[in-house]
């Protein structure tokens, strides 16, 4: 890159373009997010690098595919073949790949060797186009420093923007894997950088999504409430019921829910020549939080709906007369509460009518298949090419 310094040659020169193109990994939520880093990352570079310069910010996925053998080493290799293809000067790999080195995860890792470097956006927790902003801004100027454009020089620039990083993005420390060909990695903490790590895996996972794929599990649940709302049997065994017991019953009717899903839909990832042990046990937490917190809505919406239903239809005398006490809301709260855990478990037997991709989407390690890609690629308006 070292031809952009002499462009500032010659007072009516063009001013130097430098092109960074954004690559995302794989085209669905990571290709979202480059799309909206699109639009304001040159206003972005222009004040934090150098104003005079042209910068051209590209976008592409599809040719890509998501590396889990080799980590971030082998990934960021694909991105510098791509790189080089296009002819782009900088590229950027936003990934939603969990990425770990030296067993911390990892943030964003920064090859000058490569002109290229990457951000892992499950790293970054749950405000991740703020911190994406943050971090990729950041490795396109350390990896514009060689070049010498204007400012306090590469080695005070680079000085800066490393502190710049650390501070902003989100709490980090810097990782030199490799001075000589500057690398440069960096990493979360081992403690709140995990917990972080899977709140941002649910975060792009997308749970809402999940959600959609459940809505004929709940529409089949509201069937099977009101079938036992109709049921006397059921209202003096709810009236019985302590609070603990129905909590225990809550518990595995979602349990029950959640494991079916998971086994119905062969949504558990197993270890193997491409997937670590470790990885594999990264994506099983992100599926079954994920699973989890859409069944969780479910089971919210379905008591709300099974408690209001019970209020409409069920007169309070004839409740009465059956209960053989004085009765009020926390009699109507307490019947819906055990027919919403009884209707879980009974939507979990028919889960197999649901809509087999928007259930598969909940599977962390679940992507669209390389030929569904290109479609993607001009829908999101993909332009690696000059």
């Amino acid at each position: 890159m070292a031809e952009h310094s002499d462009r500032y040659a010659g007072a009516g020169a063009a001013p130097p373009k430098i092109v960074v193109g954004l690559v995302a990994t794989p085209p669905d939520y990571p290709a979202r997010v480059a799309d909206r880093l699109r639009e304001e990352l040159a206003e972005l570079l222009a004040d934090r690098v150098d104003s005079t310069v042209d910068w051209d910010i590209r976008t592409g996925w599809g040719a890509i595919a998501p590396r889990r053998d080799s980590g971030y080493d082998g990934l960021l290799d694909d991105v510098a073949d791509r790189r080089q293809k296009a002819g782009w000067d900088i590229a950027i790999c936003l990934t939603d790949l969990p990425l770990q080195v030296q067993r911390v995860p990892l943030v964003a890792y920064s090859s000058l060797r490569r002109h290229a470097g990457l951000v892992s956006l499950p790293a970054l927790g749950f405000g991740q186009i703020r911190a994406a902003r943050a971090a990729v801004a950041g490795l396109v100027t350390e990896l514009v420093t060689e070049v010498g454009l204007g400012g306090d020089g590469p080695r005070g620039r680079r000085a800066a923007n490393h502190r710049r990083m650390t501070d902003t993005v989100i709490p980090i420390h810097r990782v030199v894997t490799g001075a000589e060909d500057g690398e440069t990695a960096y990493a979360a903490s081992r403690g709140t950088g995990q917990l972080r790590l899977l709140a941002g895996m649910v975060r792009a996972n997308r749970p809402g999504r999940a959600l959609l794929g459940l809505s004929k599990l709940l529409v089949g649940a509201f069937g099977t409430a009101a079938f036992a709302l109709a049921t006397n049997t059921i209202w003096q065994m709810g009236d019985a019921l302590d609070w603990l017991r129905l909590t225990v019953i809550m518990v595995l009717g979602i349990t029950t829910l959640i494991g079916w899903l998971v086994i119905a839909h062969d949504l558990w990832e197993k270890p193997s020549a491409d997937t670590t042990r470790e990885l594999a046990r990264l994506f099983n937490f992100g599926t079954v939080i994920t699973l989890g917190l859409a069944v969780g809505v479910s089971y919210l919406v379905l008591f709300a709906g099974t408690t209001a239903a019970a209020a409409l239809f069920i007169d309070r005398s004839i409740l009465e007369a059956n209960l053989g006490h004085p009765s009020g809301f926390g009699d109507y709260a307490t019947l819906a509460w055990l027919i919403t855990s009884l209707a879980t478990v009974g939507g979990a037997l028919g889960s197999g009518l649901e809509d087999e991709e928007h259930v598969r989407a909940a599977a962390y390690g679940h992507h669209p298949t390389p030929e569904g890609w290109q479609d993607l690629d001009r829908e999101m308006g993909g332009d690696d090419q000059g």
